[in-house]
């Protein structure tokens, strides 16, 4: 059996305790940090060097965007890919257990796209459409069994915000990023995990806004997720939401997602 979690952590150096709190009591097999906003070279190494994960991956930045890929087990980076090609940390892909024998762990903090939907008016949102292009054909070749995880800022069903209607004409949720976001499913048959496990139209969010009417009013999207590809999908056991880290002092906007699978 292994776990593997994945969490936009919101800077990883602000949030090392919380980090290494969540470590101690679910104890991943492996952690896919998004949003780190460090280089690796202020990467907190020691933390996770004394919390037992030895194996460490790092994509960094200074001060923005970022991932890394931290491991109890032995890690193998595959890949970076530049989305965007601009530079930008947001992806790094790893592979974990031995060469050939293990899966490879994908772990991308995909571009919240701004504020308006309307690449004429606002570059951000037609870089997220551009980069979601770029992996649907990156997913179109992909041959082993994988495991894609992150913050992927889309919410793509009816039922993964709080209301609908009213967030259709919102970035995340509007109906092209959603059809953008499904052609990325499609082209590699991935599982979507986060409803595997819990069911449309089951309640199942990741993120809530810091503006606190948000959070007492539940008002939450469901922005972050686990693909697997369909034989790694099949293996699969358990998935879960571990939603009170957002109710822990100055916590990340999200909250880590965590699945077991039988290899």
């Amino acid at each position: 059996m292994i776990s593997v979690a994945t969490w936009n952590v919101n800077s990883v150096r602000l949030r090392i305790d919380q980090v290494v709190r969540v470590l101690a009591e679910q104890a991943p097999d492996v952690l896919c940090l998004q949003e780190i906003k460090t280089l690796e070279a202020h990467f907190p190494h020691a933390a996770f060097e004394a919390a037992g994960y030895v194996h460490r991956v790092v994509h960094g930045q200074k001060g923005y965007h970022g991932v890394a890929t931290v491991s109890r087990l032995p890690l193998k980076e595959v890949s970076r890919h530049d989305w965007q090609n601009n530079g930008e940390a947001r992806h790094v892909g790893v592979e974990v257990g031995g060469a050939g024998q293990g899966i490879v762990v994908e772990n991308v903090y995909i571009p919240a796209g701004g504020d308006v939907p309307d690449r004429s008016v606002n570059a951000k949102f037609g870089q997220k459409l551009d980069f979601l292009a770029r992996m649907t054909r990156w997913a179109d070749a992909l041959d082993r069994p994988t495991l894609l995880v992150g913050d992927f800022n889309v919410a793509p069903l009816d039922c993964d915000v709080y209301d609908h209607k009213a967030l259709l004409k919102v970035v995340s949720h509007t109906p092209e990023e959603v059809a953008v976001l499904g052609e990325l499913r499609d082209a590699h048959g991935w599982a979507d995990l986060g409803r595997e496990f819990i069911s449309a139209p089951e309640r199942n969010y990741s993120w809530w806004s810091y503006r606190s009417f948000w959070r007492e009013k539940d008002r939450g999207r469901r922005l972050d997720h686990m693909w697997a590809s369909p034989a790694l999908a099949r293996q699969a056991r358990s998935h879960r939401i571990v939603e009170e880290t957002r109710r822990w002092e100055q916590p990340s906007d999200h909250v880590p997602l965590i699945t077991k699978f039988e290899l």
